[in-house]
């Protein structure tokens, strides 16, 4: 599978698996979640996403037992998590309030707590998870450079920030910002013209999409028609499903979008890979596109 090289000399898989249903599953049994990895690893997709919120602050520990059980299984792997959001729920239960902490302390701490869970000596990308209005860039940089120069962070990124929020970070910082990791499918699709793209476009950052599959929505039975047309005719000329078009709808874009794909069924995740089976030129994107937007581009 293709790769991609992101700054800080971290390199992902062009898929990546994304872990944050994986404690909604009602097997989560290391031997079940092993099954999981091994379906990727097959597919050449190495990368594995994770959160410290994710699964109510249980995600990585569930993830974290496989590993230690499986000796030799995380070398295989490059691992991807974020902290900074704090909800009411396991560690944070005492919170009065759902709110995000960009501060040292807390950066440090979810650290540590994310070393100790998965069972690892180092994480291999490590991205703030939601722009803190309360980020104190100077505080934040100095935070997460450290981090790296520790060892127990090799890379550090972003998610969900804006243009101007990765600016001011980055301003404070000796680390080159790696990723950031935002919403991007055929239904939320506004980052194509809203300038996200294209910033990071421009500084040669190959962006990390979550919920590629609209978070399920294409695939439900209320999704717009029209799409679903398009996306099973080119699946059944290219013999995929249409979940792999939608995929091949972002990898076609030529900021080298990376999919997170999140699934708990093996079947599913044996599958994922079939996104790159599918050619994509660019009327074939530009019908998708029109079909989406409900209207032709202007």
């Amino acid at each position: 599978m293709e790769r991609v090289n992101l700054p800080g000399g971290v390199s992902l898989s062009r898929i990546v698996y994304g872990m944050w249903r994986v404690g909604d599953d009602s097997d989560i049994s290391t031997g079940h979640v092993r099954a999981k990895i091994e379906a990727c690893l097959a597919q050449g997709i190495t990368s594995i996403d994770q959160a410290d919120i994710y699964g109510g602050y249980v995600a990585e520990a569930i993830l974290g037992d496989c590993l230690k059980e499986n000796k030799g299984l995380r070398d295989k792997l490059e691992i991807v998590t974020k902290c900074d959001i704090v909800a009411p729920a396991g560690r944070y239960a005492d919170a009065r309030v759902k709110h995000y902490d960009t501060s040292p302390a807390h950066i440090t701490a979810s650290i540590d707590n994310s070393l100790r869970d998965m069972g690892i000596d180092h994480i291999d990308l490590l991205l703030l998870h939601r722009p803190d209005p309360l980020m104190d860039h100077v505080a934040t940089g100095g935070a997460l450079d450290a981090a790296v120069k520790s060892g127990k962070v090799r890379s550090v990124g972003v998610s969900n920030f804006r243009p101007w929020d990765w600016s001011l970070l980055q301003s404070a910082m000796n680390t080159p910002l790696a990723t950031n990791q935002i919403e991007i499918s055929l239904t939320a699709h506004d980052a194509i013209t809203n300038g996200d793209l294209a910033f990071l476009q421009q500084h040669g950052i190959s962006p990390m999409a979550w919920s590629p599959l609209g978070g399920g929505n294409l695939m439900s039975p209320e999704a717009n028609s029209e799409v679903r047309k398009l996306m099973s005719r080119e699946a059944e000329k290219n013999g995929i499903d249409d979940a792999a078009v939608a995929v091949a709808w972002l990898l076609a874009h030529p900021a080298k979008i990376i999919p997170v794909m999140g699934t708990n069924t093996i079947a599913r995740i044996e599958t994922l890979a079939d996104a790159l089976k599918a050619p994509m030129d660019r009327q074939t994107w530009f019908e998708l596109y029109t079909a989406t937007l409900g209207r032709e581009v202007a």
